[in-house]
């Protein structure tokens, strides 16, 4: 997971996402924003994220992102 934080913190340096819960529901990430976080952890991780997990539940948080990576590696 350290991995997925440096990587967040390299495309939004504005945002502790060790400390954000509702990313979305927050407003703190928004659908483009969500895009690319997306583009981010494929490129990063060597995944594909699939149309199952483009939903905002998956991006609350960086322990949701963590789990979603998980699933699909």
């Amino acid at each position: 997971m350290d991995e997925l934080i440096e990587v967040l913190k390299e495309t939004y340096p504005d945002i502790d996402f060790t400390k954000e819960k509702s990313l979305i529901d927050d407003g703190i990430i928004d659908s483009v924003g969500m895009v690319t976080l997306i583009s981010v952890i494929e490129d990063r991780f060597d995944i594909s994220v699939t149309m199952e997990y483009i939903q905002p539940s998956y991006f609350q948080s960086v322990e949701n992102m963590w789990e979603m990576i998980e699933e699909l590696m």
